[in-house]
């Protein structure tokens, strides 16, 4: 290949097959990632982007994105469970910065904070932690509407009192004005076995392809030296 400019890309076929193996090896990664996520509550499948000239960088033209259309949903019974039900993300907040994260399952915390299973605080749509002014004791008295309003029932004034409100953002940190959440609920990935499989097969038979490529290229390359290597 010659690009103007002086640029000269000269790759021999082993080089080039090896160099197809290596991609296709980590396409098949991508893919069975996505398997492996299939029960997983919160996860987003990840597609794999091939750009231009992949045959010349390999790996290094490769890419992903992330799928955010939302998966099953299906009842839990804890009212801890939090599913959103529209496009959106959780905002957690973690030693590390703020996280995005599609799994509600959240817990109370002995200070009455509002945590992830991995005791990461749960932000409301002001960016601040969000706390209960006590643990209740039947969990059903915590109460979450459609648009992440928390409400925690008073057992001694027999009413709901307000707490705040469960920040849910898209992938750029704008506010969802609707994020439909549903209280009692788990979403699961949002993955396709049939089609992450049948995207594999492609994927295989290129390797197999190029294996075979490579297989022979080294064959006649031996014999070539030995034939040199006689003479």
């Amino acid at each position: 290949m010659r690009l103007n400019g002086g640029i000269f890309y000269n790759y021999n076929g082993l080089t080039t097959s090896i160099r197809a193996m290596h991609l296709q090896s980590v396409l098949l990664e991508m893919r069975n990632e996505n398997v492996g996520g299939f029960d997983k509550i919160g996860y987003q499948r990840k597609e794999p982007v091939v750009s231009s000239f992949t045959e010349y960088m390999g790996v290094n033209a490769l890419s992903q994105t992330i799928d955010d259309k939302v998966g099953r949903i299906g009842v839990s019974g804890n009212p801890l469970d939090i599913a959103i039900a529209n496009k959106g993300y959780f905002q957690v907040e973690t030693p590390n910065g703020i996280k995005l994260t599609r799994d509600g399952r959240f817990k109370i915390g002995k200070d009455g904070s509002l945590l992830t299973l991995e005791d990461h605080k749960v932000l409301s749509t002001a960016g601040v932690p969000i706390k209960l002014p006590s643990i209740p004791q039947d969990l059903n008295h915590f109460k979450v509407d459609r648009n992440g309003k928390i409400q925690l029932f008073d057992e001694k004034k027999q009413k709901l009192s307000f707490v705040g409100r469960i920040g849910v953002v898209d992938a750029n940190g704008l506010v969802v004005t609707e994020p439909n959440i549903k209280q009692g609920y788990n979403e699961y990935s949002n993955v396709s076995l049939q089609e992450e499989f049948i995207k594999m097969m492609p994927i295989m038979k290129n390797f197999d392809a190029n294996r075979q490529m490579f297989m022979l290229q080294n064959s006649v390359l031996g014999k070539a030296i030995q034939q040199l290597g006689s003479s």
